[in-house]
């Protein structure tokens, strides 16, 4: 049977739709970020850090439970919906703002910005990077994951599968390759302190039918970057 055609959205709308099965589907890169963003923030207790693109909370959850003083941004209302019904989001200050504008925090706000697989859909990236370098402290970190831009020759991008219809849903992203990453903390005068790339291997797939067909690709792009 053909498969039904894809549906291609804005991506607030895109992540609206998503936020009913976010946090239940199988992500196999999901998965395989979080213990890595996990090792870059260390110590966490009285911090305060910037979840930049917050989505269903997956962070902000963990870092409150370390003891972080977590605000989180995110413009999509299913997103946030979620994020505000787990347990100990009243601890969370949750702000609905579209993040490719100014964000609604002073100067040095933070003590650590994370933007995790957000900036895929960042058009201006420099000046996205110059944003969170506003918000965040000198000597602190900006931490940023990303799908790998090799997972394009797969013709791979952020998706989902609508459980209903079995249509694959794209919400709008960017094409960019590891040097638009590169060249952006540089137009924004940030160094680049740690960059990793991560391939799927078989014990990362371990419990995910969907990561199998990425075995020996690699999925996932780290970045932090220094306020000076």
């Amino acid at each position: 049977m053909q498969a039904p055609d894809a549906i291609h959205l804005d991506t607030r709308d895109g992540y609206d739709r998503w936020s009913e099965i976010y946090d239940v589907e199988d992500n196999p890169l999901v998965m395989l970020e979080e213990p890595h963003v996990r090792a870059l923030l260390g110590a966490l207790a009285g911090q305060a850090i910037a979840d930049v693109g917050c989505g269903t909370g997956r962070h902000s959850a963990w870092l409150a439970r370390a003891g972080a003083q977590v605000t989180g941004f995110d413009f999509s209302e299913g997103m946030l919906r979620v994020a505000r019904g787990k347990p100990g989001a009243e601890g969370i200050r949750f702000v609905r703002h579209d993040v490719m504008r100014p964000l609604p925090a002073p100067d040095a706000a933070f003590d650590q910005v994370l933007s995790c697989l957000v900036i895929d859909h960042i058009p201006n990236l420099a000046e996205f990077f110059g944003e969170l370098a506003r918000i965040c402290r000198p000597q602190g970190r900006i931490t940023l994951s990303v799908v790998h831009p090799a997972m394009s020759l797969k013709g791979v991008r952020a998706r989902f599968y609508d459980p209903r219809t079995q249509q694959a849903v794209y919400p709008a992203s960017c094409a960019h390759q590891i040097s638009d990453y590169i060249m952006a903390a540089v137009r924004a005068r940030l160094p680049i302190v740690y960059m990793s790339e991560h391939v799927m291997d078989e014990q990362s797939a371990v419990g995910s039918p969907r990561a199998q067909k990425y075995i020996g690709w690699p999925v996932l792009l780290m970045m932090q970057l220094a306020p000076r």
